[in-house]
């Protein structure tokens, strides 16, 4: 078994001069920088008094599982000969908020898979379990994700 570590750069950006004297008086902007890569712009979500034109967690966890399950799913379509030529996502997430806390409930996929074969269609709709099944970031979280996919098929180039 390989064990594989990632790194990154988490700053707060939100002192307004007082620090955290009140709670309204700090904003919720966050920089995440990791190497290589492009800045990360981040916040709390608007309804925690966050900026809405920032990232917030809740969507990064969306994009996360969703990234995670899509790069799954054309691993296995490849092993199962399935031929993918476009896959898009419309995930949401439910979170309960309980007093200061909270968490999420569920999460649900939405992928919609174009592939070539009309043949497969059964087979391209059951292999995202087996994605499922392979993604890291799923296996990590502690509430359903669930999956409705549509798939379609196009000849290539079509």
């Amino acid at each position: 078994m390989a064990d594989h570590h990632y790194r990154l750069f988490l700053a707060w950006q939100g002192d307004r001069g007082t620090g955290t004297s009140g709670y309204r008086d700090y904003g919720r902007d966050v920089l995440v920088r990791a190497e290589g890569k492009p800045d990360l712009l981040a916040s709390a979500d608007a309804a925690f008094r966050g900026d809405p034109g920032r990232w917030n967690p809740e969507e990064l966890l969306l994009a996360a599982l969703s990234q995670c399950h899509l790069l799954s799913y054309l691993h296995s379509a490849v092993r199962h000969g399935i031929v993918v030529t476009a896959y898009d996502d419309a995930p949401v997430g439910a979170l309960a908020q309980v007093g200061q806390g909270g968490r999420f409930t569920s999460v649900t996929l939405r992928p919609r898979v174009c592939i070539t074969d009309p043949a497969q269609v059964v087979l391209a709709r059951e292999i995202h379990a087996e994605a499922s099944a392979n993604c890291f970031i799923a296996a990590s979280v502690a509430f359903p994700v669930r999956h409705e996919p549509t798939i379609i098929t196009a000849a290539p180039g079509a």
